[in-house]
C-alpha cells in the first residue's frame, strides 16, 4: 500500500499544475478572490498528501484531504456556473480528483482494515 500512497503526490501535482493554468485564464477579479482559495486547497491537499506519504496520522490527513477535494469540487461547480470555466474545463479537473478521489478513497479503507 506503500507504493499507492506514492502515487498520490504525482497526481495531485499533475492536477495542480493544470488547475493553475485554468486559474490563469479565468476573470481577473475572480483570479485573485476564488482563484486564491482554490490555490489554498490545493496547496494543502498536496501538504496532507506529503504526510501521508511519510506515515504521520495517514488516516488523520487522508479525511483531511477528502474534505479539500469535496471544497475544490465545489469551487469548480460555481466556476463553471458562473461561466469562469468551459465544460470541457470542468470535466478534466473533475476527472484529475476523481482520480485523487479513488486513490484516497483506497488507502482510507486500507488502514481502516488494518488497524494494529
Amino acid at each position: 500500500m506503500r507504493n499507492e500512497s506514492l502515487i498520490l503526490i504525482p497526481k495531485i501535482e499533475k492536477y495542480i499544475e493544470y488547475m493553475l493554468e485554468v486559474i490563469l485564464k479565468i476573470p481577473r477579479t475572480e483570479k485573485y478572490n476564488i482563484g486564491n482559495e482554490y490555490k489554498k486547497s490545493m496547496y494543502e491537499t498536496m501538504s496532507y498528501g506529503i504526510y501521508v506519504s511519510r506515515g504521520n496520522r495517514r488516516e488523520e490527513y487522508l479525511d483531511k484531504i477528502d474534505s479539500e477535494l469535496i471544497l475544490q469540487r465545489i469551487y469548480l461547480r460555481i466556476m463553471l456556473r458562473n461561466k469562469w470555466i468551459d465544460e470541457k474545463k470542468f470535466k478534466v479537473s473533475i476527472e484529475l480528483i476523481h482520480e485523487i478521489g479513488k486513490i484516497v478513497g483506497g488507502l482510507i479503507k486500507y488502514y481502516a482494515n488494518n488497524k494494529k
